[in-house]
């Protein structure tokens, strides 16, 4: 079920899939979706919420898997892979494709007023505090408390807001 606030702005080159599942895909209002981002129902039967004022750049992806929540007046730059779901591996009599999914971690929640750099991956289980800055090329996974900057790979804490 596809939910668009009449005041979001999507690109019309934007790829937005609605569900076979039942899984609900909410664009709030002032939402901004640019070109070639894309929104697939895939691995799980999450819901995926992007709050009011939120920018999504280009080239960005969301797989709703697990659930996807993004806060209020959140700026997501291009390139950046939402990810809330996991492939299971371990039996290796049995291809990976054929074993579905690992249980959840939570999804991925983003608090409000944060700032993800280019080319960031948020995987099932990350929590992104109010605030935070992630810096680009990041994996987003863990808790990473509010008003904090975060940068590298693994996320290590780089500093605290001023």
């Amino acid at each position: 079920m596809l939910i668009i606030d009449p005041s979001a702005k999507i690109s019309p080159l934007a790829d937005i899939e609605d569900s076979i599942r039942g899984t609900r895909i909410k664009i709030c209002e002032r939402v901004a979706i640019d070109a070639f981002v894309k929104i697939k129902p895939a691995g799980g039967s999450g819901d995926l919420e992007i709050g009011a004022g939120t920018v999504v750049n280009s080239g960005c992806v969301f797989y709703t898997g697990n659930g996807i929540r993004i806060g209020k007046d959140v700026a997501i730059a291009a390139n950046c892979t939402f990810a809330p779901v996991n492939h299971e591996y371990l039996k290796r009599d049995v291809l990976i494709v054929a074993q579905g999914f690992r249980p959840s971690k939570g999804g991925i929640e983003i608090g409000d007023d944060v700032w993800i750099g280019a080319n960031c991956v948020a995987l099932d289980g990350a929590r992104v505090g109010n605030g935070c800055v992630i810096g680009a090329g990041s994996v987003i996974r863990g808790v990473l408390e509010s008003y904090g900057v975060y940068g590298g790979n693994p996320l290590r804490m780089l500093g605290t807001r001023v």
